[in-house]
């Protein structure tokens, strides 16, 4: 009689037969320093400009509950709260240097700490080898059968989070939906998100219509237990909000992205070793875009107008399990984020110098099941590429674009996270 009254007691107070709650929160705490002789238009250095509007330490989180619901042990049904207060941190996106986003950077538009539904999307099999899945808040690799990269098992910057090719993987999140197929270690996704699904008007928002920010993808990948590659070509109506972000591409890059439709190709692949220690994983990616400008977008007058872009990147992430420690990871990469390789000028010009490199390095100490620590240091070679001497921040451009200038950003944390 005892054991049935507990027993019952746990049925009448738990939250449902069917639902499980997984939770992660994050704490950062670091900064960067910035440096470098490239100017803006007022005479001040870029580097100086950096410091007064993001040069302080911070400490800062990203909380993520979700809510995984499954009716028949096949399905799922996914809601995902989430908060955080990074948009004005040295972390986020929002700040002086956008390159510097940490994968964890979180914060709702309108305000810090607010708690808000991040992801409610629905999938289920068909048969044997499909599966569908959609809903009013899906991201685009909530979509992929193949997310085609093994790095990193510890997110430090969100640039080498996107297996090379942030435009392609762009991770639009909106109303959609999506199917893919799987067999014989073969897949093939297909996919379509709108930013703006919420919106009714059609000049504006909606789905497939004018005003829609349209994002498509197509992924095909071979991914046998240890290793696998995959090719994706992706559409964006970047004029109406499907272009990259600042945390992913220089500022060019971003700038162009938001100005016109974006057709892009990503080839990744990567290797895992059968058995951890001395010999990392391998992941590696590349992705090019052709750009193609709304009427000839232009800045600063008639000289900066132009008729297309390409942007190009790459990344290659190196993964040590199990290193020094039984499990602990180390990992580093190493990559060129977003940047224009190609420009046409109205002005007959195409000469561009947009590139530059970026690099990660981090230690993830599991200091029990559920806490991990891990120490990171990050480095931004030229982050404003082609506009390091030059106006402003992202409002292009103007002065005489010296490109011998320089602008770099090292910055250092800790980040700890809890996992529930």
């Amino acid at each position: 009689d005892g054991l049935e009254a507990r027993v019952g007691e746990l049925e009448a107070t738990q939250f449902s037969t069917t639902t499980k709650l997984v939770g992660q929160t994050t704490f950062v705490f670091g900064g960067n320093h910035y440096g470098g002789d490239g100017e803006q238009l007022n005479g001040i250095t870029r580097a100086d400009a950096a410091s007064k509007e993001s040069g302080g330490t911070t400490f800062t989180y990203d909380m993520r509950l979700d809510l995984n619901t499954s009716f028949t042990g096949k399905d799922l049904l996914k809601t995902r709260l989430r908060a955080g207060n990074f948009s004005n941190s040295a972390f986020g996106s929002d700040g002086y240097v956008g390159l510097h986003a940490m994968e964890v950077a979180f914060q709702e538009p309108d305000e810090a700490d607010i708690v808000a539904v991040n992801r409610l999307y629905y999938s289920f099999p068909i048969g044997e080898s499909f599966t569908v899945i959609g809903g009013p808040l899906v991201r685009q690799d909530d979509m992929l059968a193949v997310w085609p990269s093994a790095y990193p098992a510890d997110t430090i910057l969100d640039v080498f989070t996107y297996a090379g090719s942030p435009a392609t993987y762009n991770r639009a999140l909106g109303g959609g939906a999506g199917i893919w197929w799987e067999q014989n270690n073969w897949s093939i996704s297909a996919n379509y998100v709108s930013e703006n699904a919420h919106d009714g008007n059609p000049n504006t928002g909606g789905v497939g219509t004018d005003g829609a920010a349209s994002n498509g993808t197509v992924q095909i990948a071979y991914a046998p237990e240890d290793w696998g590659i995959a090719a994706a070509y992706n559409y964006a109506s970047g004029d109406n909000g499907a272009g990259i972000y600042p945390g992913s591409g220089t500022y060019l890059a971003h700038t162009l992205s938001g100005h016109g439709n974006i057709n892009s190709l990503a080839l990744s692949a990567w290797w895992t070793p059968e058995e951890t220690g001395w010999i990392p994983s391998i992941s590696t990616g590349w992705g090019y875009s052709s750009i193609d400008l709304e009427d000839g977008f232009s800045r600063g007058g008639n000289h900066f107008s132009f008729e297309s872009a390409v942007t190009q990147s790459w990344y290659v992430g190196l993964q040590w399990e199990d290193a020094f420690v039984e499990g602990n990871t180390l990992g580093m990469a190493v990559g060129q984020p977003t940047y224009v390789t190609n420009v046409d000028y109205k002005d007959g010009s195409d000469f561009v110098a947009d590139g530059q490199y970026a690099w990660e390095f981090w230690y993830a100490m599991q200091i029990t099941d559920n806490i991990t620590v891990t120490p990171a240091v990050i480095y931004l070679s030229r982050q404003a590429g082609e506009v390091t001497n030059g106006e402003g921040r992202q409002l292009l451009w103007g002065g005489d674009r010296k490109h011998n200038k320089t602008f770099n950003n090292f910055g250092a944390l800790l980040k700890t996270t809890f996992r529930f």
